[in-house]
């Protein structure tokens, strides 16, 4: 598993991996998994091949307590989903940076991940948003 000290991250608390130069995994951080309490329905709502612009709504995940949606951090087509969700929601509140990604993609425009936070940044981000 890499290190997620060096993902990308959003200030709506996803995550950006980036896999190849040009291919990215996304998830939700800890945090944001925390917040929602148990996980039981994750729905992804970009199809396998949708073009996201950066801010679409990819997925929507339903929790005890709401239902959230997690949208694309950067532009680009949906190559991969996480189907293992369907039957293991838990595993994004048990493994947030491993086992619990959502969906890959391609990237149509990789400069667009110079604009996500930084592990650090994204840590004092949260530190803030708790004060």
């Amino acid at each position: 598993m890499a290190d997620h000290k060096n993902f990308y991250y959003t200030k709506e608390h996803e995550w950006v991996e980036k896999i190849t130069e040009d291919t990215v995994r996304i998830g939700i951080t800890e945090h944001a998994a925390e917040q929602l309490g148990d996980i039981v329905f994750v729905d992804f709502v970009a199809d396998l091949d949708a073009e996201l612009a950066k801010g679409d709504e990819a997925v929507t995940v339903e929790s005890v307590k709401s239902v959230s949606e997690v949208y694309a951090p950067v532009s680009g087509t949906v190559i991969k989903q996480n189907e293992a969700l369907a039957d293991a929601p838990e595993t994004v509140n048990a493994e947030a940076f491993a086992g619990g990604w959502m969906y890959e993609m391609t990237l149509s425009d990789a400069s667009e991940l110079d604009e996500l936070l930084s592990y650090d940044e994204y840590e004092a981000f949260v530190a803030e948003e708790e004060a």
